[in-house]
């Protein structure tokens, strides 16, 4: 699968003059008042949130959160991208990385993001835990932004999750996938083009109900679920 960005989409630049960490200070401070306003809210209509429906979610190799890889989120699109990363990010793969271009050649994506110390965010990894087995060939991921590596460690072992967690120390993938509020999911096709965002929690009913209709999309495009 190519890693080259769909047409018109932004390069991944951080603004003149600003760190990787200041860049993400702001959303840090929107993330915190939209969760303490929305923290009653269920999900919102598919891309009120998010990446653009059709467009590809933006590549990243992250470290692993149980791994030994160290370092800052890649999200470059082309070779010697400065900040974003020396290579594109699409090729960056290994043991102890989540690479979400890799996830999207597999399979659809289910990419769930989360705050180590929002209950609301950790509760919908469970729900996801629970419903994945259902449906296999499916790739299911989450990313944690910022906070506490060890934490994440530990929290990723409490609850047992056996899907991958990336760990993004400096919270780039925030901007690049316009996460609001803590739970926020991303679905997609194969190749990665993206079919709905959901922002707030979603119950277990909801969630199969968009699994279905993903694995559904999938079908029509030409993907077969693994053994089928």
């Amino acid at each position: 699968m190519s890693g080259k960005p769909s047409p018109g989409a932004p390069e991944p630049r951080l603004p003149a003059g600003v760190s990787r960490y200041g860049w993400f200070l702001g959303v840090v401070v929107v993330l915190a008042i939209a969760y303490v306003t929305l923290n009653t809210a269920r999900s919102h209509g598919p891309g009120s949130e998010g990446v653009r429906v059709g467009a590809r979610m933006p590549p990243f190799a992250a470290p692993l959160a149980l791994g030994s890889v160290e370092g800052d989120v890649n999200v470059a699109r082309r070779s010697g991208q400065g900040a974003a990363g020396k290579r594109p990010a699409c090729d960056v793969r290994g043991r102890g990385i989540v690479n979400v271009c890799e996830l999207w050649e597999r399979g659809p994506v289910v990419l769930a993001f989360l705050a180590t110390r929002g209950t609301r965010c950790t509760g919908e990894l469970d729900v996801l835990e629970r419903v994945r087995a259902r449906h296999p060939g499916v790739q299911f991921a989450a990313v944690s932004i910022r906070g506490d590596r060890s934490e994440l460690r530990a929290l990723v072992r409490r609850h047992a999750w056996r899907f991958p967690v990336a760990f993004d120390r400096d919270g780039i993938l925030a901007n690049f996938y316009g996460v609001a509020v803590c739970p926020q999911l991303t679905f997609a096709l194969p190749g990665g083009k993206v079919t709905a965002t959901t922002v707030g929690e979603v119950d277990r009913a909801g969630l199969e109900q968009r699994l279905v209709a993903l694995e559904r999309a999938a079908r029509a495009a030409g993907w077969r679920p693994p053994g089928r």
